[in-house]
């Protein structure tokens, strides 16, 4: 089982999500990637975030969603330093995917609260503009 699993399926208190997040933080900054790439994924998430919580859109909302991993894959070609990023985003949008309907919104939300930590916490270790 993956970090990544384990955040999405059985971490009901948050607090793995929390320590990966701020491991892959850590990472991110030592590895210079800029707030301003992070936040242009994080843009999108917002976006589909707003879609899957408009009543009978949550299913463009999961197309979206996937379509996601290939914008993360461009820009990781473009800007290799955020191959983690895409990695630990990638199995956790496909953890998304394969969520029972009756618990999808719940590893949605599990998504968004990952990305919002990662982005948070790369901005407390002084992650640059």
């Amino acid at each position: 089982m993956t970090m990544i699993h384990t955040i999405m399926t059985a971490d009901e208190s948050g607090k793995e999500l929390v320590q990966h997040a701020e491991r892959l933080a850590a990472a991110l900054v030592n590895e210079n990637v800029t707030r301003t790439k992070i936040r242009g994924i994080f843009t999108e998430v917002r976006q589909i975030e707003a879609m899957w919580r408009t009543e009978g859109r949550q299913a463009d909302a999961l197309r979206r969603l996937m379509m996601l991993k290939p914008k993360l894959a461009y820009q990781t070609a473009r800007t290799p330093a955020l191959a983690q990023l895409k990695d630990a985003l990638s199995e956790a949008i496909d953890e998304v995917e394969k969520c029972p309907a009756e618990r999808r919104d719940a590893a949605f939300d599990r998504f968004v609260d990952l990305f919002e930590a990662i982005l948070a916490y790369h901005r407390a270790r002084g992650g640059r503009d």
